[in-house]
């Protein structure tokens, strides 16, 4: 698209102002380093840092602030007219979806590139039958809800929930916080969400979360918000983490971080998330780019997402050129960082096929060095979700 003003005739604009979420004080009085991000002004860490707060997460109980978080619901006559109308957009088998159940998948365009990756419910209170709840990315919310008005048919509405703010508690002691507020947790397994009452405030909450651990994210009014994350920081063990933590524990876990890892050129098969895409989807079709997605599940993607374990301790990050043995380019680092629980440099990028398998020893080039590393299995660190 070309732009009707030229830049040298449009008016300057001022930037907008950067939103904030219901927890914003709580965090400048916790000692948060607030920064920008996604239109927010979010906290990035606390004063014990972002190493402390990524082995807190990892050992104990993290507390993150994901209000940013587009939260939404599709209500349509009846549960499968409102999937149907869904599954116009992602790959996922939405239909199959069974009460109290959630499901990653990808809103996809007409050439299979990832517009955005979301989270969807199906609520399995009874008197929700036609309800499919969605968490889409801070970034792209309004993006992704203004494509979905444009497909939705006239019998299925789109209703944004700004009204609602989002907590995740994530670790090995997640569960066992939340279970001492509400026994019936316990039983809820991984992708499982219901209804719960927490220190006397109602929230929904679904056992799953982006740090490899176990945990639920929690969707509470925000008006209570302060209340439930001031109970929930009230127990030794939890602490709050920020921004900062939650990207180096999602990238130890090999989670593809949208903008990043995955955008509009990828599609989900080079991204590694073919496991989304259900048999009945790949049966049937009807979603976008389903031409070259099945193609690609057929015969092999041109590239591959990869995880790379280097040596040394220098980290290389995005935009990185990755080399094969002979120094020639292959592919890109889309993340990259040092990993607490590893202890070493890791990195996530894309390079073609014949270079993907793990062991295969690669070159990435950080400020005119080529520093060496090999591709390594993904996780790097092993998921401990409750099956």
């Amino acid at each position: 698209m070309v732009d009707s003003q030229s830049s040298e005739t449009r008016a300057p604009q001022a930037e907008a102002p950067l939103a904030e979420t219901a927890l914003a004080a709580a965090h400048r009085a916790a000692g948060a380093r607030m920064v920008p991000f996604a239109g927010y002004l979010m906290p990035v860490q606390y004063p014990s840092g972002i190493l402390a707060e990524h082995v807190w997460t990892r050992t104990s109980a993290g507390l993150f602030d994901v209000s940013h978080m587009g939260q939404a619901r599709l209500v349509g006559p009846d549960f499968e007219t409102a999937a149907r109308a869904l599954e116009t957009l992602v790959a996922a088998d939405i239909l199959g979806l069974r009460p109290g159940q959630q499901r990653y998948t990808q809103i996809l365009n007409e050439e299979g590139g990832i517009v955005d990756d979301l989270m969807v419910a199906r609520p399995a209170a009874p008197d929700r039958p036609g309800e499919i709840l969605l968490v889409v990315n801070a970034g792209t919310k309004d993006a992704d809800f203004r494509l979905m008005n444009a497909h939705l048919p006239a019998d299925v509405v789109l209703e944004q929930m700004p009204e609602r703010g989002l907590l995740a508690l994530q670790g090995p002691r997640a569960a066992e916080v939340v279970a001492e507020l509400a026994p019936e947790t316990a039983a809820m397994a991984f992708m499982q969400t219901g209804t719960a009452v927490l220190a006397g405030i109602p929230v929904a909450l679904s056992r799953s979360g982006y740090t490899g651990e176990d945990g639920f994210e929690i969707s509470v009014a925000a008006e209570d918000a302060v209340a439930l994350w001031t109970r929930l920081l009230g127990d030794e063990r939890v602490r709050p983490i920020g921004l900062g933590a939650r990207d180096s524990l999602r990238l130890e876990a090999g989670l593809p971080l949208y903008g990043h890892d995955i955008n509009q050129e990828t599609s989900p098969v080079e991204a590694g998330l073919t496991w989304s895409i259900a048999k009945r989807r790949r049966q049937e079709g009807g979603f976008p780019g389903q031409i070259r997605i099945g193609q690609e599940i057929a015969g092999g993607p041109v590239r591959r997402r990869v995880g790379i374990l280097l040596e040394g301790r220098t980290p290389a990050r995005e935009h990185a050129d990755i080399l094969d043995a002979a120094g020639e380019l292959i592919g890109q680092v889309t993340s990259g960082g040092f990993a607490p629980t590893v202890g070493a440099p890791i990195a996530m990028g894309y390079v073609v096929p014949e270079f993907a398998a793990p062991g295969t020893a690669l070159g990435l080039v950080v400020r005119g060095r080529t520093l060496q590393g090999r591709v390594v299995p993904m996780p790097f660190v092993p998921h401990r979700y409750k099956r």
